[in-house]
C-alpha cells in the first residue's frame, strides 16, 4: 500500500503524522517502554493535543528483538500467531543518550536525545535501521481509517526474499505484496500461503507479527527500504539475527515453530486419483494393480473428492454407491504396504447431512444478524466451519477419526483460502480481517492434531494448501493449481522455493500439472522434478497421470525415479531430521548453501536437495538446461560425469529423456539403500550403501543417518590422508558397499559395519 506519489507528495487522501524522538522512557528488567509525541514536547503546552505511540522493546528468544508500537491501547479480539518464548538472556544499557538493548549477537540502539530511529546490529554491524520519518501514523480524511507504517533500510545490492509461496521472482525487490490468502493460482501474485516474514542476503529476517493484511512495499515506494503497514492502531514485528540465512530461518522457527517430522512412508510416491472425473472402489483397486504391473513402487494411494457424494462436499462419509466396502478396501490395500489419504476441506454444501447438524449446533461461520454465512461459489449453499469455536472443531475433529480408526492414515487437507470477512462474526469474537489468514493455520493445527492423536508422533501428516505464519509445524503443503505447461513447471518451482525461505521445510506439487494435458515430454520432465521434491504426488483435475497411459517411455522414467528417490531416502530422511531440529528446509535454493557466492542470489530454476544434491530440471520438450555450479568439484550421480567449477560454471548441456543434472557436492558423503527397497520406509542403518564424492585432504567429514522413526543414527567417518582413504561406521548394521569417486577415478570396497575395523581404499 502505498501512502506518497513519488519522493515529495503525500496522497490527498492521506495525513502522515510521525513520533518525533524518545519523550520519556521506562526500562524494565527484559523490555524498554518509550513514549514518542508526533511532536517535539518542550513545554507543559506541547503535550495538549499531541498523540504519540508507546513503542515496547522485547526479546521472547534469543536473537530476536521485538518492537511494538501502539496508537490507542484498542482490544485485541485476535486472532494471534502462536508464538514461542524462552527465558534467556537480554542485556540493555544506557548510557550517552542511548538505550542499547541486546540478546547474543543483536542489539538495538535507540537514541533518546534525537530525532527517533531504531538501528539493529549484528555484533558490531549495522543489519537494517529506521530512520527518522519511517515511522508513522497514516490516517485516510476520507474514511478515517488509520495505518500504522514502518520503513526498514535496505543496503547497496541487498535483496529481499520470502513473504509465503509466492509465484513472482524468488528475489521480492520491486514488489508490491499483500499478506492476504486467496485462491488464486500459480500465475499471478496472489498466493495461497502468505507469511508476514521476510529474510535478505544481509543476515536477518523480519517477522511481522501481525495475522490481519500486511501490505509490503518492497523497495518500491521507497527504493531504498522494505515498508510494511496494517490497518489498525498497533504494529509488531521482531528482527531475528543470523548472520547465515539458515541461522535467521532457525531463530524465525524457534519464534514461530518447528516442523513435526513427517512420516518416512510420506516420502515415497503418492497416486491420485484425480479430482473432476468418475471412480470407484474397483478403479482405485485397478490402478493400485497398475503401479504394481509395471513395477513401480507406490507408498500412498489418494483418494480425491469423489470418495463422497457429489455436490454434497463435504459429507466425511464414503459414497455408499461407488463405496459400498471401504473398510474392506482399506484393509486390502494397507495389506499391499500402501497407505491412503483422503480429500477434505472445511466448507459444508447445504445438501450435505452435515449441514443441518452443524447449523443446529452453531458450529458455521454466521453473518451479523445470527443467519449462517452461505454462498455459491463452490458448492450450492455452502458455510464453512467455524474454527474459533472449540465444540466445532471437536466435531470436526470427531468425524475425522471417525475415517482414521476404519483406516484411513491421512487427509488432503483443501482450500481454506476464501474466509468472508464482510457481514460476518465469528464465534470467539475474533476480528473477521485477521481470522481470514489465521484460518488456515487453525484448519491445518485441528487436522494434524486429530491424525497425530490416532496415529502417534511421528505418523502423523496433512498434505494442506494454504497456510500463513506457523503453519509450517504440520507438514506438509503443496503448490497449488498449476497448469500443464513448462512454464508453470518453473513457476510452482519458484514458489516452492519462495516457501522454503518462508519458513518452511516439507513441499510438494501436483507432478503433470491440475489443469490440462500433458504432453509426453512434460510428464516425463515434471515426473523427474517431482520425485526429486522433498515429497512427490501425481494429481489432475479432468485428467488422470497414470505412467501407462503416457507410453513405455513414460512408465520407464517413472519406476526409474521412483526408485532412485527410494534409493536416496537414508540421506532424505536425514534432511527431514534436519528439518525437524532446526526449521532448514529439504528443497532449498542455491542461496541458502552458497550465500557467499552473489551468483546464486537470483537463482530460481535449480534448487538444492538437502545439502548435497544440486538439481537441475529441464523446463522445455528438448533437454536443453543452463545452469549454475558453485565453485568445487562436482559429479552427476545419474551419468557419473564430474565436473570443475573453478569460480563458479555456467553449464549448457542437452540431456536424454531419462536423465538430468543430479550434481553431488564434493567433499561429501551420500547414503543410499540398497536399490531393492519397494516402498520409501525401510531400515536405513542396515547395509546402507556409502557413496564418497572428491575428499580434500586431511579433513576427517562425517555424515549422520537416521532410522525411520528418527530416534536412533548411525555415522559414517571418512578420511583422505596419505594417498588412501579411511571410512569407518558406528551404529550401522550388515555390509555396505563402498563407492568412492575421486579425481575422475572409481574405486569400491565393502565396510563390515558390524566390525570396529577400519576400510581402506588404496588411491
Amino acid at each position: 500500500m502505498k501512502f506518497t506519489n513519488g519522493q515529495f507528495i503525500i496522497y490527498p487522501q492521506y495525513e502522515i503524522q510521525n513520533p518525533q524522538k524518545v519523550w520519556q522512557y521506562k526500562i524494565h528488567k527484559k523490555s524498554v517502554v518509550l513514549f514518542t509525541p508526533f511532536k517535539v514536547i518542550n513545554d507543559l503546552g506541547d503535550e495538549i493535543s499531541n498523540g504519540m505511540f508507546t513503542i515496547t522493546v522485547t526479546s521472547p528468544i534469543a536473537g530476536v528483538i521485538g518492537v511494538k508500537i501502539v496508537h490507542f491501547d484498542t482490544i485485541d479480539n485476535g486472532p494471534n500467531f502462536e508464538l514461542n518464548k524462552e527465558d534467556h538472556a537480554v542485556n540493555i544499557i544506557n548510557e550517552d543518550q542511548n538505550i542499547i538493548f541486546s540478546t547474543g549477537d543483536l542489539s538495538l540502539e535507540i537514541p533518546t536525545n534525537k530525532a527517533l530511529s531504531f538501528t539493529f546490529k549484528h555484533q558490531n554491524t549495522v543489519l537494517t535501521q529506521s530512520n527518522f520519518p519511517s515511522l508513522a501514523l497514516v490516517k485516510n480524511k476520507k474514511n478515517d481509517q488509520e495505518y500504522i507504517r514502518e520503513q526498514l533500510s535496505l543496503d547497496i545490492g541487498e535483496v529481499v526474499y520470502g513473504l509465503g509461496e509466492r509465484f513472482t521472482s524468488l528475489i521480492k525487490n520491486g514488489q508490491t505484496v499483500d499478506i492476504w490468502n486467496k485462491d488464486g493460482g500459480i500465475r499471478s501474485d496472489q498466493a495461497y500461503k502468505n507469511v508476514p516474514f521476510y529474510l535478505t542476503n544481509k543476515g536477518y529476517g523480519v517477522f511481522v507479527n501481525q495475522t490481519q493484511n500486511v501490505s509490503f512495499e518492497i523497495a518500491t515506494e521507497n527504493v531504498d527500504k522494505v515498508q510494511f503497514s496494517v490497518n489498525g492502531e498497533s504494529l509488531e514485528y521482531f528482527v531475528c539475527d543470523g548472520p547465515t540465512p539458515k541461522e535467521v530461518l532457525q531463530k524465525y522457527t524457534n519464534l514461530t515453530g518447528k516442523p513435526a517430522l513427517p512420516p518416512a512412508w510420506s516420502f515415497g510416491l503418492w497416486l491420485s486419483t484425480s479430482s473432476a472425473v468418475e471412480y470407484n472402489e474397483k478403479q482405485v483397486k485397478s490402478i493400485i494393480s497398475g503401479m504394481k504391473k509395471y513395477d513401480i513402487p507406490l507408498d500412498v494411494m489418494h483418494i480425491d473428492s469423489g470418495w463422497q457424494k457429489r455436490s454434497q462436499w463435504c459429507t466425511l462419509e464414503w459414497d455408499q454407491d461407488n463405496f459400498p466396502h471401504s473398510q474392506k478396501m482399506l484393509q486390502e490395500i494397507h495389506k499391499k504396504g500402501i497407505k491412503v489419504c483422503l480429500w477434505i476441506n472445511p466448507y459444508i454444501a447445504q445438501r450435505s447431512p452435515l449441514f443441518n447438524e452443524a447449523k443446529q449446533k452453531g458450529y458455521l461461520i454466521k453473518k451479523i444478524d445470527g443467519q449462517v454465512w452461505q454462498w455459491d461459489r463452490w458448492q450450492a449453499g455452502m458455510g464453512i466451519i467455524d474454527l474459533t469455536n472449540p465444540a466445532a472443531v471437536n466435531w470436526f475433529q470427531d468425524k475425522l477419526n471417525q475415517l482414521l480408526v476404519m483406516g484411513v492414515d491421512c487427509f488432503k487437507v483443501d482450500f481454506g483460502e476464501r474466509i468472508p470477512t464482510k457481514d460476518v462474526v465469528f464465534y470467539d469474537g475474533s476480528d473477521p480481517l485477521k481470522e481470514h489468514n489465521f484460518y488456515a493455520y487453525q484448519y491445518n493445527k485441528a487436522v494434524f492434531e486429530i491424525t497425530q492423536k490416532n496415529k502417534g508422533e511421528g505418523q502423523a501428516v496433512i498434505f494442506a494448501r494454504s497456510g500463513t505464519a506457523g503453519s509450517q509445524k504440520f507438514p506438509l503443503h503443496w503448490a497449488g493449481d498449476p497448469e500443464a505447461t513448462f512454464k508453470s513447471m518453473s513457476n510452482a518451482l519458484r514458489g516452492g522455493l519462495s516457501l522454503a525461505l518462508s519458513g518452511y521445510s516439507f513441499w510438494s506439487h501436483d507432478i503433470g500439472g491440475f489443469t490440462g494435458k500433458d504432453s509426453l515430454e512434460l510428464y516425463i520432465r515434471w515426473t523427474q522434478f517431482g520425485l526429486l521434491s522433498s515429497h512427490s504426488r501425481y494429481h489432475a483435475d479432468t485428467e488422470y497421470r497414470f505412467p501407462w497411459l503416457f507410453g513405455e517411455k513414460a512408465i520407464e522414467n517413472t519406476r526409474k525415479f521412483v526408485k532412485l528417490k527410494i534409493s536416496l531416502m537414508p540421506y532424505i530422511y536425514s534432511m527431514a531430521v534436519y528439518a525437524h531440529k532446526y526449521g532448514i528446509p529439504v528443497l532449498r535454493p542455491l542461496f541458502l548453501e552458497f550465500y557467499n557466492d552473489p551468483n546464486t542470489l537470483g537463482l530460481d530454476k535449480q534448487y538444492m536437495l538437502g545439502n548435497k544434491l544440486l538439481i537441475a530440471p529441464i523446463f522445455n520438450d528438448h533437454g536443453r538446461v543452463n545452469y549454475y555450479l558453485p565453485k568445487g568439484t562436482w559429479f552427476n550421480l545419474l551419468t557419473k560425469q564430474e565436473y570443475t567449477s573453478l569460480n563458479g560454471s555456467w553449464i549448457e548441456e542437452k540431456y536424454s529423456d531419462l536423465s538430468l543434472p543430479v550434481m553431488v557436492r564434493e567433499n561429501s558423503i551420500l547414503i543410499t539403500g540398497s536399490h531393492k527397497e519397494i516402498h520409501a520406509d525401510y531400515n536405513y542403518l542396515l547395509s546402507p550403501q556409502i557413496n564418497i564424492f572428491n575428499l580434500a585432504f586431511n579433513q576427517p567429514i562425517q555424515e549422520k543417518i537416521f532410522n525411520s522413526l528418527g530416534t536412533d543414527y548411525g555415522v559414517v567417518t571418512a578420511i583422505k590422508k596419505d594417498n588412501q582413504v579411511v571410512i569407518n561406521t558406528k551404529g550401522l548394521k550388515g555390509i555396505s558397499e563402498v563407492n568412492l569417486y575421486d579425481n575422475h577415478k572409481n574405486y569400491h570396497c565393502s565396510h563390515n559395519n558390524n566390525s570396529c575395523e577400519d576400510s581402506i581404499i588404496n588411491l
